[in-house]
C-alpha cells in the first residue's frame, strides 16, 4: 500500500493533483478542499488510499490522515465505493460527518450528490457506531475558511492553471454565494462554484 506521496506538484485538474515522486508522475485522485491546499511547483505531501479493481489502480489523495481514515471507513458501508466516498468529503470534513451522524442529521448526507433520503437513513444506521465522536468544534460543510476566502479561491484558482483574469470573473461569479452563506465560507464548496462558472464560461 502507498501511505502517502511527497514532491512538488507537476499538474492540478479539477479533481485531480500530479506529484512528482523520483522523477515519476503520480495521479491522485483529491478532493476540491484538499486541492486548494496545492500549488503548481510547490512540494506537497498527501496521505493517500489505493483502490484496487479489476481493470485500475487508482490512488486518492488527502490533506491528512483522519481524512484518508474516514474514507477507508465509509467504503466498510454496503453500497458506499471509493467515489461516493469522495463526494461525502468533498461536501464535509470528517468532523463534520461524525457529528451528522452523532446527531441524526440525514439532511447533512442529503447533501452529498448521489446521496437520497432513504440512502440518507441507511448510512446513518450503519455509521452509528463507526465513525466515533467529533474530535473539533469546526462547524459546516466543508473545511472552514477563518479569513480571506477571496484571496484562497483566487490563489487555489491560479494553481490550477487559470489566467489571472479568469480567477477574477469567477471570484466575483461565487460572492454573492460566499455572502449568503451562514458563518464563514467554505473555501472547497466555492471553489466548486467558481469551477462550474468557469467551464461554463468556456
Amino acid at each position: 500500500m502507498i501511505a502517502f506521496v511527497s514532491g512538488p506538484v507537476a499538474a492540478l485538474a479539477p479533481d485531480a493533483a500530479v506529484v512528482e515522486v523520483g522523477g515519476v508522475g503520480i495521479a491522485v485522485q483529491c478532493t476540491p478542499n484538499t486541492l486548494s491546499t496545492l500549488r503548481m511547483g510547490q512540494p506537497a505531501k498527501l496521505a493517500t488510499s489505493l483502490v484496487v479493481r479489476e481493470d485500475s489502480l487508482t490512488l486518492y489523495g488527502f490533506v491528512d490522515d483522519d481524512e484518508r481514515g474516514t474514507f477507508e471507513l465509509l467504503q466498510t458501508a454496503s453500497g458506499v465505493g471509493p467515489r461516493l466516498a469522495q463526494a461525502m468529503l468533498a461536501v464535509h470534513t470528517p468532523d463534520a460527518l461524525r457529528r451528522a451522524v452523532a446527531t441524526g442529521d440525514e439532511k447533512a448526507l442529503t447533501a452529498v450528490p448521489g446521496i437520497g433520503k432513504k440512502g440518507a437513513q441507511k448510512l446513518l444506521l450503519e455509521f452509528k457506531d463507526r465513525l466515533g465522536e467529533p474530535l473539533g468544534t469546526s462547524v459546516g460543510i466543508g473545511a472552514p475558511v477563518s479569513t480571506g476566502w477571496r484571496d484562497q479561491l483566487h490563489a487555489a484558482l491560479i494553481g490550477l492553471g487559470y489566467a489571472t483574469r479568469e480567477a477574477d470573473e469567477a471570484v466575483s461569479a461565487v460572492a454573492p454565494q460566499a455572502e449568503a452563506a451562514e458563518g464563514t465560507p467554505q473555501v472547497g464548496q466555492l471553489l466548486r462554484a467558481a469551477l462550474q462558472t468557469l467551464n461554463r464560461a468556456r
